[in-house]
Parts: C-alpha cells; structure tokens; sequence
C-alpha cells in the first residue's frame, strides 16, 4: 500500500511538472503569435506611412487616412505592450516595450504635425518614425525565433 501511495503521488508530482511545461511552451506560442501579428502590422505600417507621408503635406484625404492608421497603430502599440511575455521572451519583451515608447513619441510628433488638415512638410522630411518602426520589427523578428 505504502509503494502504491509513494508511486502515485511520484506520477502526480511528475505530471504537474510537465503541465507546468506544457503551459510554459503554450504562453510562449502565444505571445509569439501576437508579436508576429504586431510585427506584420507594423510592417504594413511602415510601407503605408511612407506612401501617404509625402501626400499628407498637400491632400487633405491622404493626410486624414494617415493620421487614422497611426492612431489605430499606437492603440495596438499599446495593446502589444501590455502582453504578459513568458520567461523566456521577457528581456526581448522590454526591448520592444522601450523601441515603442520612442515609436509612440515619434506617432506623437506626427499627429501634432497636422495643420489645417494636412501634415506639416518639415514632418515629412523626418526619417525617424519609419526607422523605430524598423528597430522594432528587428525585434520582434528575435521573438519569432523563440516559437521555433
């Protein structure tokens, strides 16, 4: 009796630890997951912005579709940041959460830069945002490593 309680409780404290795997690798899949659906936004971010950049300084329609996709961007800048990162994606994790800090500054300065319903020229000149963006999707290309 004594070996069948001792072998049960063995099997119990050995299942638990690989449940406690299991969930570790399944939070870990996840948050892969949104940061791949983070980095193809932001991606498809950066190919829109720099299109409608230079029309925003003198269309009154491309400027408001810009300031649209950055401010639905910088809800789902702030949504990313928010993600519970595993263990094992957690100092990447902060990474990202400091290059949007300086991403969401950067949106910032862009939806100021709107006068008169269109985007103030000298904005248009400045390379930074579609840089950050790009230091972010270096990023989180580092993350998607982690799900392989």
């Amino acid at each position: 009796m004594k070996k069948w309680l001792a072998g049960a409780t063995l099997g119990s404290l050995l299942l638990m630890g690989g449940c406690s795997l299991l969930q570790e690798a399944n939070s870990t899949l996840t948050y892969v997951n949104e940061a791949t659906g983070y980095i193809n936004d932001a991606g498809a971010l950066a190919q829109e912005v720099s299109d409608l950049v230079q029309q925003a300084v003198t269309d009154k329609t491309a400027a408001k579709e810009l300031q649209t996709k950055l401010q639905k961007f910088q809800q789902e800048l702030k949504d990313f940041n928010q993600l519970k990162a595993p263990d094992v994606a957690a100092d990447l994790h902060q990474q990202v959460v400091t290059q949007n800090e300086k991403l969401n500054a950067g949106i910032e300065l862009y939806l100021k830069g709107f006068k008169d319903g269109l985007l103030d020229p000298a904005l248009a000149q400045n390379p930074e945002l579609l840089q950050t963006i790009q230091e972010v999707s270096s990023l989180i290309e580092q993350i998607k490593k982690l799900g392989q």
